[in-house]
């Protein structure tokens, strides 16, 4: 997360405000509801107050009713590029003459755009019957229907007195310095965590941005595939994802199999005429390189399609300039479906869940234990799974087990893939809400004592029964996989990465140790709670001076190899003593800088 990464490590000057009350402009933007909040339809529960989910009397929405409203509302839903100065009133006056208009919003990503939802299916229709494909002159064009439009003025030279400034919705996480002024004027450290989860959270628009992409890649793909489903899965919709993160797609072909296993009557069975390859993955491999090669040639807005069909999980990875979403498009991936709809139920359950796995991300991402690019770093799912496993331990625990959650499943939930027993209640009114009330602070304080106390070398994480394990393997961090119980979905994890994560939480867990006795006053700029883990660590500080002093000693050492190297052209009776004075000057330098490294390694590791 760029904006929790290196500009959290300056402190911003801040005016002399009492934190205790939050000025009334940041408190519009957090007021602002998020995707979580219009989907499971919770309500705002004071800050500072420990949250079980008990007090709130709203049904929650199953996973697949949410999935299933959103893709319909993403049905009627058109993405239009817009001239930069455009008149609102008339823009909404001309799109509603083929229909009613639920909402809409603009948004800036290479030009201005407008997501507009229609009420019926039937407007979106009338709309492209009434847009004519357009003329390139010299450059011809491919005549595809979508969708994703453009719209020009017939005059753009005229000016209007109607046009006004377009009020566009942020797609982006918020500045460090905006952020860590939210964090500094917060009224506590609880508060601070739910401010951080309002602020980074994927919005309303964003959400409905994300599956109206997933439905304009389903269009062109039912090409070929006329009842396929393409589907988001992952961050963008197991409650957990921030702004700004990458779109996964799932290209769903089960609708054709439910669609042949429809009973008939007669002696007769009909089957399509099909083709044949030696295995599913070779058959998975085929259709994304087809749908691939679709995108890269007839999709408007998808640019830089790679097919990576190789891959373990084979997919195909591009950009949608339009909305902005790096895009990766996999199929036969339905575990990865089930495991996001057990994430979205465990963010659903309490709301201290989402808080805190957020909280934690940021933390891991400002410390750079977590990155973009792929690595022996840990991923956020890992992180995720090390938060739930933690809420589970808990007395009372936040959280049930997977395999209480088994317990609670009917028969309509049972749900086996590739072998795998991915079987779990989906109906969420029927978990009884946690009696824990512990809150955030304790819980985040704790989370870092326990974990940097967790004994790595022979115990293993798994969510599926809350409790340690034997490890099976001998990698140095062993995190079950919930469904693929014989995988460890942080196998890439080295040891020197889990030392660095292990000092950190310690570090961490003795600075909110020390807040409650040396809090700063309110009237300071001083960084407190939440803004003061965030910022640079003493550890990390120190590595990166001992880094310095070892390049330092290395170019001495290589200037003084240079010198002998060129002294052996003088004379014999000379160069046997500058080359003896000179050999003593590097072992000199060599002692020194090992000296120093020792030192440096006894810090960290008593820190």
């Amino acid at each position: 997360m760029a904006a929790c990464g290196v500009g959290l490590l300056t402190w911003l000057h801040l005016g002399a405000h009492a934190r205790g009350r939050v000025p009334p402009p940041i408190r519009r933007l957090l007021s602002c509801p998020g995707p979580v909040a219009a989907d499971l339809k919770r309500e705002e529960q004071p800050s500072g107050s420990a949250v079980t989910g008990s007090e709130d009397s709203t049904p929650l929405k199953r996973f697949s009713e949410v999935q299933k409203e959103r893709r319909e509302q993403a049905q009627r839903t058109v993405l239009i590029h817009c001239p930069n100065k455009i008149s609102e009133k008339k823009f909404l006056k001309y799109l509603s003459q083929h229909g009613h208009i639920n909402n809409h919003f603009f948004y800036e990503s290479f030009g201005l755009y407008a997501v507009v939802e229609f009420c019926q299916k039937e407007s979106v229709a009338s709309f492209q019957n009434s847009t004519h494909t357009p003329s390139l002159g010299a450059e011809a064009v491919i005549p595809f229907r979508s969708r994703f439009f453009n719209l020009k003025l017939k005059n753009p030279s005229t000016k209007t007195s109607e046009q006004s400034h377009i009020q566009c919705s942020d797609q982006s996480p918020p500045s460090s310095k905006k952020l860590f002024e939210l964090l500094h004027y917060a009224e506590s450290i609880d508060d601070q965590l739910h401010t951080l989860l309002k602020e980074l959270q994927i919005t309303e628009e964003n959400t409905k941005l994300r599956y109206l992409t997933c439905s304009l890649i389903e269009d062109i793909a039912a090409a070929y595939f006329p009842y396929c489903t393409v589907r988001p899965f992952g961050s963008s919709v197991n409650s957990f994802g921030k702004l700004g993160c990458d779109l996964d797609m799932f290209l769903d072909l089960d609708e054709l199999e439910k669609l042949n296993s429809r009973k008939t009557s007669g002696n007769f069975l009909t089957e399509f005429q099909v083709k044949s390859v030696p295995s599913e993955r070779v058959a998975t491999q085929k259709i994304l390189s087809v749908v691939g090669e679709c995108l890269d040639h007839f999709g408007p807005g998808c640019v830089g399609v790679q097919k990576i069909l190789n891959a373990r999980c084979p997919l195909v990875r591009f950009s949608h300039q339009a909305s902005g979403f790096q895009c990766d498009l996999t199929t036969n991936n339905r575990i990865a479906l089930k495991s996001s709809e057990l994430l979205y139920m465990y963010g659903a359950l309490d709301s201290r869940v989402r808080a805190l796995v957020f909280t934690i991300r940021c933390w891991a991402r400002a410390h750079s234990l977590t990155s973009s690019i792929p690595g022996a770093w840990i991923t956020n799912f890992s992180l995720t799974m090390m938060v739930i496993f933690f809420l589970q331990r808990r007395s009372p625990p936040v959280l049930p087990t997977l395999d209480y959650l088994k317990t609670l499943a009917d028969v309509e939930d049972k749900c086996i893939i590739e072998g795998h027993n991915c079987t779990f209640i989906s109906d969420l009114k029927r978990i009884k809400p946690s009696e824990n009330t512990e809150t955030l602070e304790l819980l985040l304080k704790e989370f870092f004592e326990y974990f940097g106390n967790f004994a790595y070398n022979k115990n293993s994480i798994n969510i599926r029964q809350g409790r340690e394990q034997n490890k099976p393997e001998s990698s140095p961090l062993h995190i079950q996989n919930p469904f693929e119980t014989s995988l460890n979905i942080s196998k890439n994890v080295n040891q020197s990465q889990l030392q660095k994560f292990v000092e950190l939480a310690r570090e961490s867990a003795w600075t909110l140790q020390q807040e409650g006795k040396d809090r700063p006053s309110p009237s300071s700029n001083q960084p407190w709670g939440l803004a003061a883990l965030l910022l640079p660590s003493v550890a990390n500080s120190k590595a990166l001076a001992g880094k310095k002093r070892k390049r330092l000693a290395s170019e001495r050492i290589k200037t003084l190899l240079e010198s002998i190297k060129s002294n052996n052209t003088e004379d014999s009776t000379n160069t046997g003593g500058e080359k003896t004075t000179l050999l003593e000057s590097i072992k000199s330098n060599s002692t020194e800088d090992s000296t120093n490294t020792s030192g440096e390694k006894t810090i960290n590791t008593q820190g």
